[in-house]
């Protein structure tokens, strides 16, 4: 085998085992190994508060929970991108930008607003469940996203939208082609901070009857149980830092992927 062909195979055996290097994977394997056996760790719990009579949380299974708030998270940040990213779009046109101190007021006060007191208000509209949940969850989440849209779409160089009017797109295929792709950094940046801080809230939707990870949380505070608080704050700051490396990875991927000297389609 020539050095060529030795240098050739080493490159790919190291790009078949590049996911091992990866961070992400071995924090999202330690996550799910958390939730699955925790009730493993009962005599853990038990030696650190000797005082409890029951240190491990039953009512209902950890993975479950995980996978609930995930799904909670998720689905409140997908209405919330899609409200802000197309909010955020439409006032720096010219035809909304009159618009935009409103806006900015508006996401201002979504995250003013503490979520329970959005929960307490929805309630009685809404009822008890995942519902309000969601709604607080998306106002609060709109923030960030707005702004980083806001930054992302004010920093694509006016060259390059003067390029894209020459070559005759149209205003949606200017924002898909042109501006979207430039101002994506610092609209994921605006994702991730959102997503990131509404894993942190959801816990407290747990008071409205959503089943999240803050039901442990609730019932070990309601209790005096702290084990419970400690059981169900792991896996919130565990999930949270899965989801921050989820989106530093992802953030690399289309820095590579992304080419902002490409040539526009018409």
């Amino acid at each position: 085998m020539t050095a060529a062909a030795t240098a050739a195979a080493a490159l790919q055996r190291g790009q078949q085992w590049a996911w091992a290097r990866e961070p992400l994977p071995w924090a999202l394997a330690a996550l799910l190994l958390l939730a699955t056996g925790m009730p493993r760790l009962e005599p853990v719990f038990a030696a650190l508060f000797p005082a409890l009579a029951r240190p491990l949380y039953e009512q209902d299974s950890f993975l479950a929970l995980l996978g609930a708030h995930a799904a909670l998270v998720g689905l409140s940040s997908l209405v919330a991108v899609g409200i802000g990213v197309l909010a955020a779009w439409s006032v720096t046109r010219p035809a909304g930008a009159a618009f935009r101190p409103l806006l900015e007021t508006l996401v201002a006060i979504g995250q003013a607003v503490p979520p329970v007191a959005v929960l307490a208000l929805a309630v009685p509209v809404i009822g008890f469940g995942d519902w309000p949940a969601l709604v607080a969850l998306t106002l609060y989440g709109l923030l960030p996203i707005v702004r980083g849209t806001l930054a992302g779409i004010e920093s694509v160089p006016t060259a390059v939208l003067e390029a894209a009017d020459g070559l005759g797109l149209s205003r949606w295929q200017r924002l898909w082609q042109a501006e979207l792709p430039l101002a994506l950094p610092a609209l994921l940046a605006g994702v991730r901070t959102s997503v990131v801080i509404n894993i942190g809230t959801a816990a407290i939707a747990s008071t409205v009857g959503a089943r999240t990870l803050g039901s442990p949380i609730i019932v070990g505070l309601a209790g005096f149980n702290l084990a419970y608080v400690l059981q169900g704050a792991l896996l919130v700051g565990g999930l949270a830092i899965v989801a921050d490396m989820a989106f530093a990875r992802l953030g690399r991927w289309l820095q590579r992927w992304r080419a902002p000297d490409a040539p526009f389609k018409a």
